[in-house]
């Protein structure tokens, strides 16, 4: 699995973020583009450590059976379930969405292992930093998939 905190990734995924346009079509799932990228921001923030999620009740019972869906090799599956706090159905700014998503996986790829978040995950719990660089990957890979790039 690739991980955020290679340059190969990080290029690759801004990119792939650079092709999006305001009239991408999503392929499965509720958002538009640019709630799709806002939802991808909130993800950032928390990896990085700026919000701080507390433990969900059944993540904390489920979690550890899960755990390792998060960061391997296998695709997410489409309309996976998502935390109500990381849903985005208000109307956003495309371009302001795809300006701070970049801005977001430029700094957690930068801060690199060192500056990841040593909270846990919401539903995962505890996760390590080699974890939280494919995650955040994975999550990012799924969501652009979703929208066809």
């Amino acid at each position: 699995m690739k991980t955020l905190f290679t340059a190969d990734a990080l290029h690759e995924i801004i990119h792939r973020i650079d092709a999006l346009q305001p009239t991408s079509e999503r392929l499965w799932g509720k958002m538009n583009v640019a709630q799709m990228m806002a939802h991808c921001s909130t993800t950032l923030e928390v990896a990085i450590g700026q919000k701080t999620p507390p433990r969900l009740f059944i993540g904390r019972i489920l979690g550890p059976f899960f755990k390792s869906s998060f960061s391997n090799d296998a695709s997410y599956s489409k309309n996976s379930p998502t935390d109500k706090s990381f849903i985005v159905a208000d109307e956003r700014n495309f371009q302001a969405e795809k300006d701070t998503l970049k801005q977001l996986i430029t700094a957690f790829a930068e801060g690199g292992e060192a500056k990841c978040t040593t909270h846990p995950h919401s539903f995962f719990g505890q996760l390590t930093q080699q974890e939280w660089g494919k995650g955040m990957y994975k999550h990012l890979d799924h969501h652009l998939q979703q929208f066809g790039v």
